[in-house]
């Protein structure tokens, strides 16, 4: 009996091992992520690890206050304005709702801003007295293709009238002369009187030369039986008598094809004492993700963008003046693609980079160089091996600014491009041939990185993604701080929140920095998931905030622990 007895509680201690193993087996991977999070949680939050690597917390902002910010600025004051604007959400463009949110990042309190435009993606600038300018905006959405139901396109409006100007109202028909298809205005166009041509030695009057304005339009009804392939005369329904001989349309294709966002003319001013925008002249272009460049003298250069039909503006810049709050032609031409990194050097010549947001063609304007302002010469720099890797990329001026070496970081191909860039470059601009040189590689190719330059003379260079607008699974959870004394780069603290396509960073008054904004097209590598626009703010302390000798920033309010998530 004692033998069979033994046998069983050795098969019952076998079955219960058995069991353990089991369990222990299908929780392994749990119980290891967990593990592992802890340590790393502990190890993150080590004073020596803060004081070699720095440190990253979330902020607690309260439902009513997050947004999708797009634009953000330190103002004098130390608060921070946030800008969403319609915050590429096509409902809250729809519904007017533009947002704007200022933040107190001692306080930690938010409260919003009216906000009189959808300024997403305006171009915005300090002005030298401290209030902050926004040109342009959003007038449209963009409709992808297959997302297109109305064709529709640019329609070139001749005015052959040389004694009358022409105005027609939004929803103004064009129906084609041999197509007979009919397409509506969506805004009202103004064209003015045909010009009269005279001999130049008799005086004698030789002819007229019709006058044109473009308009948007679409087909009134849905479907690809309106699209159009070839260029067509269009007349304009409801005009009589010399008019409807005057005023007619001229249109090349009218399809179904993407439809490009459409920009503004308007241009407000920020004061950061009343904490409220106030409307200034519009700008001669209307432009959607313009550069707004300070000139030497205080006023400011506005370059590329789209415009109100969704083109990029073809090479026309304008200057605005703070003192009249008035915009006016430069009168040099120089085609850029949207959001181009344009930089003053202190000979009043400009420096492009050669990093730019997207939007135009393939073969114009992307080639950096230096831009002799006064004579509109552009002398292209050599040295990259990259060159079609530079759009979405980042630029910053190397401190100190008196050395004039810029760093140019990632980037990727033109247009929905999968390709992306490990490289940094480096360039003097004070050498006797300036040139592009490599500089410390990332550990991944990265489109859309947020630089920031420290008061310790280093770079913080964060976030970014290895794809085109992510997607989000694709985000790049590093940060990396480069010393432009020793040359070398080195990895710190691993941020938490993701950034991208329609991200920033800021260096607070303290010494930290903020990282705001995200907007992936896709959640999933696969890209079958929709992306989540990042209303998340995260603070980055650098590590010299954990030493007892520390930079000191040129003005400092006191520091206090943010709360976190």
């Amino acid at each position: 009996m004692e033998g069979h007895a033994g046998r069983r509680r050795a098969r019952r201690l076998l079955v219960g091992t058995v069991v353990v193993l089991a369990l222990a087996g299908l929780n392994g991977p749990w119980l290891y992520r967990v593990g592992s999070e802890k340590y790393h949680h502990y190890e993150i939050n080590r004073p020596e690890y803060k004081a070699e690597n720095g440190h990253w917390d979330v902020v607690d902002v309260p439902e009513e206050f997050r947004q999708n910010t797009i634009h953000a600025a330190l103002l004098y004051t130390g608060k921070i304005l946030l800008v969403a604007g319609s915050g590429n959400n096509l409902d809250n463009f729809d519904a007017k709702n533009f947002r704007s949110v200022v933040w107190d990042p001692v306080e930690n309190t938010f409260h919003e801003v009216k906000t009189p435009a959808d300024l997403f993606c305006a171009g915005h600038i300090h002005l030298a007295g401290g209030k902050l300018l926004f040109a342009g905006g959003t007038k449209r959405y963009e409709k992808l293709k297959g997302d297109v139901t109305k064709a529709g396109g640019l329609m070139i409006v001749h005015n052959e009238d040389p004694d009358k100007t022409v105005t027609l109202p939004a929803g103004a028909q064009f129906t084609g002369k041999q197509n007979h298809k009919t397409f509506v205005a969506k805004d009202p166009v103004t064209v003015k009187p045909a010009k009269k041509i005279f001999d130049k030695k008799t005086g004698k009057f030789l002819r007229t030369e019709a006058s044109v304005n473009r308009v948007y339009v679409e087909a009134q009804k849905r479907g690809k039986q309106y699209e159009t392939g070839a260029q067509e005369n269009y007349r304009v329904q409801g005009l009589t008598g010399s008019d409807a001989r005057n005023v007619y349309g001229i249109a090349n294709k009218l399809g179904l094809d993407k439809k490009d966002f459409q920009g503004i003319h308007d241009a407000y001013e920020f004061d950061p004492a009343t904490e409220k925008f106030t409307k200034v002249a519009p700008m001669d272009e209307a432009r959607w993700y313009p550069t707004l460049t300070r000139l030497s003298d205080g006023r400011v250069l506005a370059l590329s963008g789209l415009d109100d039909i969704g083109q990029v503006v073809p090479g026309k810049s304008e200057i605005y003046d703070p003192k009249t709050r008035t915009w006016k032609y430069s009168g040099k031409v120089r085609q850029f693609p949207n959001y181009p990194a344009v930089f003053q050097l202190p000979d009043g010549t400009f420096f492009y980079s050669g990093s730019n947001a997207g939007y135009g063609p393939n073969d114009v304007g992307r080639a950096p160089g230096i831009w002799q302002f006064a004579t509109n010469k552009f002398t292209k720099l050599p040295g990259l091996d990259d060159a079609n890797l530079m759009e979405t990329s980042g630029t910053v001026m190397l401190p100190p600014a008196q050395e004039e070496k810029f760093m140019v970081v990632g980037g990727g191909g033109i247009g929905e491009s999968t390709k992306s860039s490990k490289k940094t470059r480096i360039i003097d601009l004070t050498a006797d041939s300036p040139h592009f040189r490599d500089g410390p590689r990332l550990a991944e190719g990265t489109r859309y990185p947020e630089l920031s330059i420290l008061p310790d003379d280093t770079v913080l260079i964060t976030g970014g993604s290895q794809d085109y607008r992510g997607p989000s699974a694709e985000n790049i959870l590093q940060a990396r701080i480069y010393d432009a004394k020793t040359g070398e780069m080195r990895r710190v603290a691993d941020p938490e929140v993701g950034r991208n396509y329609h991200s920033g960073s800021i260096l607070l008054p303290d010494g930290r920095v903020i990282t705001f904004g995200g907007d992936s097209l896709f959640a999933d590598k696969a890209k079958t998931k929709p992306g989540v626009f990042e209303s998340r703010l995260e603070i980055y302390t650098p590590p010299y905030l954990y030493r007892t000798s520390r930079p000191s920033p040129r003005y400092v309010r006191r520091h206090v622990e943010l709360p976190r998530h």
